[in-house]
């Protein structure tokens, strides 16, 4: 059974699920915006079985804490060091990582200053490549050099359909009975909170600062050769196929898997991420 626990980090409450017996092999699962532990819900549960999973919920997400910008200063570096913080309170010293969208700056930051802590990396859409970003990003990096004059329209992504195209577009027509409604109807009612947008906000314009660590993070790909899994969602407009694809440039032996679903695989193609995380951490973890 999936247990739900919150710690104090920081002197901040934060929220994660736990599942599996810790005398397996621990998995740490790391969600994107605007989404929370719950992207991983159903995958906790395929995988609890052979695996010991951690998925925390980011502080200004979902249940952990949301302090207002003036009360907590927002910044990836910033979330990287309460996530190993949170990690190190638990005693878990080894691990593999789970990446997603905002998952990625996080979980990279870590293995690439910490290669020995992580035996093998799975990403969707957790990008690590110029490669990978779309038109999608044009406003958010137009907002990254000029907040005031950007901001209305970066807001729009804020917005009840924003969140819920984030789920359905790139899903084909005959699977989106597959993706549930609770899953942006939860997402869109965090991101209400008051104070909240403006959380997001904030982390919106320091996103920019991830794309100076991706030289780093490629150079930890090239000199430490961690175990890479990639299950992408092929149509997913937000991080491109390309971004997948560009794993194999630094890892030749990256497994890179296309899906046929949008930014949010899982809540497609669940089972099928399931079966390859098996296949894939039974061959490669030692």
């Amino acid at each position: 059974m999936t247990r739900h626990t919150t710690v104090q980090i920081q002197g901040l409450p934060v929220f994660y699920r736990e599942a599996g017996d810790p005398a397996n092999p621990t998995l740490v699962l790391l969600h994107g915006f605007p989404s929370s532990s719950a992207m991983f819900r159903n995958l906790i549960a395929d995988l609890a079985d052979s695996y010991h999973l951690i998925a925390p919920d980011h502080v200004g997400f979902g249940q952990s804490a949301a302090p207002s910008v003036e009360e907590f200063p927002y910044s990836f570096d910033k979330l990287t060091e309460i996530t190993l913080e949170l990690l190190d309170t638990l005693n878990i010293d080894r691990f593999a990582l789970y990446i997603h969208d905002y998952g990625a700056p996080i979980g990279l930051r870590i293995a690439s200053r910490h290669p020995e802590r992580v035996s093998a990396i799975i990403t969707q859409s957790g990008n690590a490549y110029l490669d990978g970003f779309t038109p999608f990003w044009e406003v958010l990096f137009a907002h990254a050099k000029d907040r005031a004059t950007h901001e209305p329209a970066v807001r729009e992504l804020l917005t009840a359909d924003a969140t819920r195209w984030q789920y359905t577009h790139g899903v084909p027509a005959d699977l989106l009975e597959r993706v549930s409604p609770d899953s942006w109807v939860l997402d869109q009612a965090y991101l209400d909170r008051p104070g909240n947008k403006e959380v997001q906000l904030q982390l919106f314009w320091d996103y920019q600062f991830n794309l100076d660590g991706y030289p780093a993070f490629q150079e930890y790909f090239r000199t430490h050769r961690p175990p890479v899994l990639v299950a992408w969602g092929a149509n997913d407009e937000i991080f491109g196929a390309a971004g997948a694809e560009a794993y194999a440039r630094d890892l030749p032996d990256a497994e890179i898997h296309l899906l046929d679903a949008g930014h949010f695989a899982l809540e497609t193609h669940g089972r099928e991420i399931a079966g390859l995380i098996r296949d894939f951490l039974r061959r490669r973890l030692p």
